[in-house]
């Protein structure tokens, strides 16, 4: 600090003790309450329609409402965000900037044992807490737009949606999701006969009409369940028994769950899956209609990942091992042209034939 910095200070301090106060003194804890409660009051960043300027969005990611309060990471992203926003206003545009709360799932559920308390309780405390420090930081949140997903009149929309998801069935002929119903009709009408193009072999056995008028309603929801855009199957997912769930791939690190650091084993469960491969071509396609750069597009396109190729099946020789049943297994191959260059065949751990397939030697 330089000498001349140390007589300003100085002199501020002998002017504060003549005349009682510094002159130019910026008041911030009056200042920025007078205006916050001027903005709350006049609804200053509630957006209403408005067709005479062009529209921009402006979306965060909503915090999960646990624990005491806000971390540094929330505001170090809404931040940024929020001066967006306010620039893209200052050009002309009428800007939608939301806030809301991620009020369900683990975090907020954790947090209810860990104190002891009813998540809805909890929750609420946290939501209220956390308003109040996102006001005090001054962001330019539409309050009027909250979104709670504990709310039930938030969450009721995506019961709804999920409804939707399962009474419908992608028809590969009208490149378009429609009613189940109608995929009911076409196997009352055809069965799965060839003229019906969307029967699929690899997924159950043909019948005709007749033989589906015959089906018990097991049968007919165990073949409608192939076709669903939301549908019951099992798969490997991360168990944890201390958590008591499921967790994604990213709430696991080294064999343990991120949060409490506890003891995470693959498990075969029966979970609610989205047959969102139906939309590959849709989905590549719009791509190209989109205003983004090329290699966000390419990244998209590789995760996707869509690729034309072959099903082929590599029979068991039995020679060795402990199976008392002729079997192949499917694998599917992009260069069928490079199958007699093929030395072995690698399957994953998981695979409903491992026990099978692993030598006596060789068992665990």
């Amino acid at each position: 600090m330089t000498g001349s910095h140390f007589d300003a200070i100085n002199f501020q301090l002998s002017l504060r003790a003549i005349t009682g106060k510094a002159e130019m003194e910026y008041k911030f804890n009056e200042l920025e309450e007078k205006w916050k409660k001027y903005w709350a009051e006049k609804g200053i960043y509630q957006v209403t329609e408005d067709a005479s300027k062009p529209k921009y969005y402006v979306l965060d990611m909503f915090p999960y409402p646990s624990g005491a309060g806000l971390h540094v990471g929330h505001p170090l992203g809404y931040v940024a965000s929020d001066i967006y926003a306010r620039y893209k206003r200052l050009k002309g545009f009428n800007v939608l900037h939301p806030m809301g709360y991620d009020a369900f799932g683990l975090p907020a559920e954790q947090y209810a044992i860990e104190t002891g308390t009813h998540p809805a309780l909890t929750t609420e405390k946290a939501i209220q807490r956390y308003r109040e420090q996102l006001d005090k930081i001054g962001f330019s949140f539409d309050w009027s737009r909250q979104v709670k997903t504990c709310d039930p009149d938030y969450y009721k929309w995506t019961q709804w949606i999920f409804l939707q998801l399962f009474n419908s069935w992608y028809n590969r002929e009208h490149n378009k999701a429609e009613q189940i119903e109608t995929l009911i009709s076409g196997f009352e009408k055809w069965g799965c006969t060839k003229a019906w193009k969307q029967f699929d072999e690899t997924l159950h056995h043909p019948f005709s009409a007749e033989d589906w008028k015959t089906f018990s309603v097991k049968q007919k929801e165990r073949i409608l369940q192939c076709y669903r855009l939301a549908y019951r199957s099992y798969t490997e997912v991360n168990w944890c028994e201390a958590l008591g769930c499921v967790l994604a791939n990213d709430e696991v690190k080294d064999g343990k769950s991120e949060r409490g650091g506890y003891p995470v084993t693959r498990k075969k469960m029966r979970q609610w899956s989205l047959r969102i491969t139906e939309y590959a071509d849709r989905l590549l396609e719009g791509l190209n209609r989109i205003d983004w750069s090329d290699s966000l597009k390419e990244q998209q396109r590789n995760w996707i990942g869509r690729s034309e190729g072959c099903l082929l099946e590599f029979k068991v020789d039995k020679l060795g091992l402990r199976i008392d049943r002729q079997f192949a297994l499917p694998v599917f191959t992009t260069r069928i042209d490079t199958l007699f260059g093929a030395t072995f065949l690698v399957i994953a751990p998981e695979h409903e034939f491992i026990q099978e397939l692993t030598s006596k030697e060789q068992q665990g």
